[in-house]
């Protein structure tokens, strides 16, 4: 049976300790032994060196042999006896007799379905098991008098200290970029103390937080401790042992370095969980080696559990004075109305939305306008903020204590702006609320230069060396939001949200009111015209015809330029009552609510033929009706206008040396009008053979009083298409021209396949 070791031995130094692999260092501590069972089986797989001394059995005569053949069936029971009651790292230890010595044990399962069993001997103590939990359980009792989240913490301190016997007890805080602080101390009286000191984040790596995430107490007796290899049957390539959750697995020798420059003998870290996040660590220091006790350890670990369950408690305490009093300003300015825009100065102007959460300015940004109180920027930064943050948020919520993190030209500005609340208004514009903080100087008190953390020394890089007092100013930073204030601010801005949403329909109902009565004006108007074109100024019309009539008819001895001259009089004067005729009917077109109705178009359309047989046959023209035109929805005077006006435009623009032709077919298909329309129509097609237009007016035409033929004997007052595309407007159709100058044009008509609500 080949043997072999699995010790890490890639070199580690300070450029790579951010990717150790500290989980499977291959090696433990020599106050206990290791074994790793194999799930099914209990087969000895992995074997620490030093089991010859607690068990008298080198690691070459265990290792694939059965727990059970070696420590006996009774020892075998008892382990899954264990495992089965789900005991595997909770507070009730295993206790085992193995080889004839008792032994206080941890086991617990990796993800490579091994179970590590730890065990120490068990030893006589100053203190027994009893008087600790005793201890423990009067700490219990009398931590309900504490209020605050620090005096529970300074007590805590004081009581693990009781319990452990170490030198310093540290309750270890972290920010959220990890750095820690020293939140409370129990030390020697002759140690100079701890309490208040900052530690960098390097201090603790990445990796090592995550060991600290998922194994709640870490012990090194001696930090001067030479490891003990961990050994296995050499039957597979890369084979290692995960030991993330081992009581004795070997400690980085940068973490060992670490502790070497600080001085310190041994430690015990037992980690603070708060809402599945690393909150913190109980850290404590002994200037000498020194071990606990299994038994100790857990009613030491109990002082983390009792940190952890109370930190929601002593926290709600101490928010709620602040609760209470940011929920009661935003309740009073609740009951100030918002009737005008200028009233936002008021607004801002009132104490209470400083009360808020607790700033010293405060800008409402509403239509481009800032409404400034208190320490803000000036105008034109305030403005360009807001729009900064709209952009930055899209319309959303922000705050940070650090402006300048973000918009470093603040920085000028931080002595009174360094910290803002932000919420948007709208999200179409960059209407908002904005909340400032001034600057709050902070010295922090760093254990050492925390830009040092690593030191180079003859002997290469090093953790830093320096732990000595190193003084931080640290300025443009305001005092952090409390969860109390940025919920008070959210509650007042949805608040204020409202009430100028109200603002601006209230504006819009008014802006619209005024429309409406232009509206009504400008109607009031256009019916005087519409009576002036109906009496007013037909009336003298008709005169001038009836005058040029007579005169033409009873004066024949008229000059002959005379009598042209009268002759163009009138033809000018029928074509202005045509003209007036027209905008009549286009004027009053948009009145009419007569109801639509099924209407067979090949009958409308021989009614029309015959309406104009007079025309038709003096032109000479021919029109083709298609048998299979459809039966629509529709008004039937406004769809005999329409192709009455469509005819007899093809009729005026007639080709002189082509006989005359107008077909009126339908398209074979629904269609849409276009690609962005989703809607199908019925299409008329209406052509003809006449003289055409060039293609690119084939939108104009369509505008009321445009004529693109100037030929005096083309009678038309330019309304006619108007009108067509009016009557099919109000049928929610569509009308096109598609033409070629000589070729002739074609008029599609679109009606919709529904009967339309507004007919």
């Amino acid at each position: 049976m080949d043997i072999k070791d699995i010790v890490n031995r890639d070199i580690v130094n300070l450029t790579n300790c951010e990717q150790e692999p500290i989980h499977i260092p291959g090696s433990i501590q020599p106050h206990g032994f290791l074994l790793g069972l194999k799930g099914e089986t209990l087969l000895i797989d992995y074997c620490s060196a030093n089991t010859a001394e607690y068990l008298s059995l080198f690691h070459s005569q265990l290792l694939g042999q059965s727990f059970g053949t070696i420590f006996g069936a009774e020892a075998a029971d008892t382990l899954r006896e264990y495992e089965h009651n789900g005991m595997m790292l909770g507070s009730t230890l295993l206790r085992l007799t193995l080889a004839g010595v008792d032994f206080l044990c941890t086991l617990h399962k990796n993800d490579d379905d091994i179970y590590i069993l730890e065990g120490e001997p068990v030893t006589l103590v100053t203190r027994q098991a009893v008087d600790v939990y005793d201890q423990t359980s009067q700490f219990l009792a009398y931590m309900h008098d504490t209020h605050s989240l620090k005096e529970l913490c300074q007590l805590v301190a004081e009581g693990t200290r009781d319990i452990t016997g170490y030198d310093r007890v540290m309750v270890y805080r972290f920010d959220k970029d990890y750095n820690g602080e020293v939140f409370a101390e129990a030390v020697r009286e002759d140690l100079e103390p701890f309490l208040g000191l900052h530690y960098p984040h390097t201090d603790i790596p990445a990796q090592a937080r995550e060991l600290y995430m998922r194994n709640l107490l870490r012990l090194i007796y001696d930090i001067d401790y030479t490891p003990v290899p961990i050994y296995t049957i050499a039957d597979a390539e890369h084979k290692n042992l995960d030991l993330s959750l081992a009581i004795l697995r070997s400690t980085s020798p940068i973490h060992v370095q670490y502790l070497h420059n600080m001085g310190v003998g041994a430690t015990l870290t037992i980690s603070l969980i708060y809402k599945k996040k690393l909150w913190g660590l109980i850290a404590c220091h002994h200037y000498s080696p020194k071990n606990l006790t299994p038994e100790i350890r857990l009613a030491a670990q109990l002082q983390g559990h009792f940190i952890t369950s109370q930190i929601d408690v002593r926290q709600a305490s101490e928010e709620y004075e602040h609760s209470r009093k940011t929920s009661l300003a935003v309740e009073k300015m609740n009951s100030h109305a918002l009737y005008k825009a200028t009233d936002l100065q008021a607004i801002v102007e009132n104490p209470e939305i400083l009360n808020i959460c607790n700033t010293s300015g405060v800008s409402i940004i509403f239509n481009g306008t800032a409404y400034n109180h208190g320490l803000t920027p000036n105008n034109e930064k305030t403005i360009m903020l807001a729009q900064w943050l709209a952009n930055h948020t899209r319309h959303g919520n922000f705050s940070t204590e650090k402006l300048i993190d973000y918009l470093p030209e603040f920085a000028e500005d931080c002595q009174h702006v360094s910290g803002i609340i932000y919420h948007s208004l709208d999200i179409d514009n960059n209407n908002c609320i904005i909340w400032y903080r001034p600057e709050t100087k902070t010295e922090v008190n760093w254990a050492g230069d925390p830009a040092k953390s690593i030191e180079k020394d003859e002997k290469g890089l090093s953790p830093r060396r320096s732990f000595a007092l190193w003084k931080e100013i640290v300025d443009c930073i305001s005092k952090p939001w409390l969860q109390p204030e940025l919920d008070a601010a959210a509650t007042y801005a949805y608040s204020l949200q409202r009430q100028i949403s109200l603002l601006v329909i209230t504006q819009e109902e008014e802006k619209y009111r005024k429309l409406s009565e232009l509206l009504k004006q400008t109607n009031s108007e256009l019916e005087n015209i519409n009576w002036i074109s109906t009496h007013d100024l037909q009336e003298p019309l008709r005169k001038i015809q009836l005058m040029a009539s007579r005169i033409l008819t009873r004066q024949h001895d008229l000059p002959e330029t005379v009598q042209d001259s009268i002759k163009r009089m009138n033809t000018s004067a029928n074509r202005m009552q045509t003209l007036l005729i027209d905008i009549l009917k286009y004027t009053r077109l948009k009145y009419n609510d007569d109801s639509s109705e099924h209407i067979d178009l090949k009958e409308l359309l021989e009614e029309v033929s015959l309406e104009i047989s007079e025309t038709i046959a003096e032109k000479n023209v021919s029109i083709i009706i298609d048998n299979n035109l459809p039966v629509i929805n529709g008004i039937s005077f406004l769809l005999k206008q329409l192709f009455s006006n469509l005819i007899n435009n093809s009729i005026k623009y007639t080709a002189p040396e082509k006989k005359p032709e107008i077909k009126i077919t339908p398209a074979e298909e629904l269609q849409p009008f276009n690609a962005n329309d989703p809607e199908l129509y019925q299409v008329i097609y209406v052509a003809d053979n006449g003289i055409g237009f060039d293609q690119q007016y084939a939108q104009s035409i369509f505008n009321i009083f445009t004529r693109l033929h100037s030929d005096p004997d083309s009678k038309g007052s330019g309304v006619g298409l108007a009108l067509c595309k009016k009557i099919m407007q109000n049928h929610n159709g569509h009308i096109s021209a598609s033409s070629s100058v000589n070729v002739g044009t074609v008029i599609s008509l679109y009606f919709p396949i529904k009967k339309s609500e507004s007919f």
